[in-house]
């Protein structure tokens, strides 16, 4: 089972929208620190390249992030619909369970992999602006990007990596619910706009504050509220589990 994961997640980086979801990663904190309008955007001038992973961060989770995770959860099993591998792959002597379970594992990994890319690529780009102690906050700490004082490397780069690692976590019922809707529509893209609306529509149902504690939205910004961690990653936890469960039993149910 250990050998077929490994396997599912090779094939997962060889895929077209993982790839162009990786170069787009990289490619963001770079734009960024050039963004010309960085003080008016977030009243910031750059005193250190500890601030360039939270200005991709802050972005990135707007929209880019979650549709990126989407698009490659769904083309997991939709390319292997539209390559006509799905069939043969199912021949073989393994479970349809423990096959789609490789294939939500390899789509729950990719998170953690956009956003190590974004990181790494965070922090090269903000070499230039000097990755030493500095007087401020990373943005992704107390006082945002003011600070409280000084701010130690040891200190800096634990907040960025903490909240990274908390953002991928946010990330994993987007790319369930798309694998879910890829086994239901047989179709890369039409799982990744069902996902995509599903976000969507949950963001507009904030208008409701009886239901905003239970939207999974509420939780995609979780790497700016520590004190909402229990709470946030017990619920996405849950939404994770039950997307996850009904793509494995509407996989078993299908016919293909």
């Amino acid at each position: 089972m250990f050998r077929f994961i490994a396997w599912e997640i090779v094939k997962m980086l060889h895929l077209r929208s993982v790839r162009v979801g990786l170069v787009a990663a990289f490619v963001l904190p770079i734009i960024w620190t050039l963004a010309p309008g960085l003080k008016q955007a977030y009243g910031l001038v750059l005193v250190s390249g500890w601030q360039v992973p939270s200005l991709a961060l802050l972005a990135g989770m707007e929209f880019l992030y979650p549709f990126l995770v989407a698009m490659a959860a769904a083309e997991v099993l939709g390319a292997e619909v539209s390559m006509g591998t799905l069939k043969p792959l199912l021949l073989r002597p393994l479970s349809r369970t423990r096959f789609i379970a490789a294939k939500l594992i390899a789509a729950l990994a990719y998170p953690f992999l956009v956003l190590g890319v974004s990181l790494l690529a965070a922090l090269l780009a903000g070499l230039p602006h000097g990755l030493g102690g500095f007087f401020g906050g990373t943005g992704l700490g107390e006082g945002g990007f003011a600070g409280v004082g000084y701010l130690s490397v040891e200190a800096a780069f634990a907040e960025i990596l903490r909240a990274y690692f908390f953002a991928a976590l946010t990330l994993l019922p987007i790319a369930a619910l798309s694998l879910m809707f890829a086994v239901w529509f047989n179709s890369t893209t039409a799982a990744a706009l069902g996902a995509i609306a599903t976000v969507l529509l949950m963001r507009l149902l904030i208008a409701f504050p009886s239901l905003k504690p239970l939207l999974l939205t509420t939780y995609l910004d979780l790497y700016l509220r520590p004190g909402d961690w229990v709470m946030g990653l017990s619920l996405l936890f849950i939404y994770t589990l039950g997307f996850g469960l009904l793509a494995v039993l509407l996989f078993e149910r299908k016919d293909v």
